[in-house]
């Protein structure tokens, strides 16, 4: 009885690790799979700049921004990430990369070799750019300086260093869906939910997580302890910011300036360094949508012992 209970429970392990080893199976985008595409360069630096690529991937210490070297640190609590070099570099970036290798990493999370990428690289919200977007950065980014820099492995701890757990993570929060316009809603509005919530990755900062690391869907926006454990993201739905106009936010992404006459700082202030590089109109409609977040409660801050 013991020898069939141990060869059940052998059998089921087995089945168990092979169903997850073919749902984790890293997907990738065939070049087939992409359409013949003018490469719309205005364009491409537009969603450069909406993405914020050079608060993570530029050189500490660098005095050019657009030197995209990579080697920055970013803490969570699973460890230390090194942002990578995307400059065009054949070697050391991503100038050997092909379109569809790119468009890959950007949609589902996978190198060019076939790995998993960790998702402090936030393709969760990228995911929601239009293809041409993506291939128009892809073509931008072509048109910055290369960099030959390496940068260090990720310090990360057993046993979030396993990339092929990430494949699991991905099936709980990674839905392959590109962003969908609410008809209900003017363009501007549509238009500033895609900037946000798309290349402008807005809720992967101002958004508690769960355990497993993945935003919790019903308190988007509600703010939460800094993943970086320096004090807190805040809460910028309409919970807290009822007073703010459109005006207001408008001012913020263009200057830093808020309406009670402080500035932002820290990582918020290499944001506002980005999102001043953009088009009035696309300011315009993240301000508007922004406004337009309902009030969602932030989560208690934990004390600190």
């Amino acid at each position: 009885m013991l020898r069939k209970l141990v060869i059940l429970v052998l059998a089921a392990a087995i089945i168990g690790g092979a169903a997850f080893w073919f749902l984790t199976i890293p997907q990738t985008v065939s070049a087939r799979a992409l359409p013949p595409h003018t490469p719309n360069l205005d364009n491409g630096r537009e969603m450069f700049f909406a993405g914020g690529c050079r608060s993570c991937h530029s050189m500490r210490g660098e005095g050019d921004r657009m030197r995209l070297g990579g080697g920055r640190a970013l803490k969570s609590p699973f460890g230390t990430f090194y942002m990578p070099n995307i400059s065009p570099d054949p070697k050391y970036g991503i100038g050997a990369w092909s379109e569809a290798d790119f468009v890959t990493a950007m949609t589902n999370g996978t190198s060019p070799d076939g790995r998993h990428y960790f998702p402090a690289f936030p393709y969760s919200s990228y995911q929601r750019m239009t293809m041409d977007d993506v291939r128009d950065l892809f073509a931008y980014l072509k048109t910055l300086p290369p960099v030959e820099s390496t940068v260090r492995d990720h310090d990360l701890p057993f046993p979030f260093h396993i990339r092929r757990l990430v494949g699991g993570w991905k099936l709980l929060f990674l839905d392959g869906k590109t962003f969908e316009p609410d008809k209900s809603k003017s363009a501007q509005w549509n238009r500033g939910a895609y900037l946000v919530n798309g290349p402008g990755h807005c809720a992967e900062c101002h958004s508690p997580r769960n355990f497993l690391g993945g935003i919790i869907s019903g308190r988007r926006f509600a703010g939460g302890p800094d993943p970086e454990g320096d004090g807190t993201v805040p809460n910028i739905t309409q919970r807290s910011m009822d007073d703010w106009k459109e005006s207001d936010f408008v001012e913020l992404l263009k200057t830093g300036n808020k309406p009670d006459g402080d500035s932002v700082g820290g990582s918020m202030g290499a944001v506002i360094g980005n999102t001043r590089q953009l088009n009035d109109e696309d300011i315009a409609a993240m301000a508007h949508y922004l406004k337009s977040l309902p009030p969602v409660t932030s989560l208690p801050t934990p004390e600190k012992k």
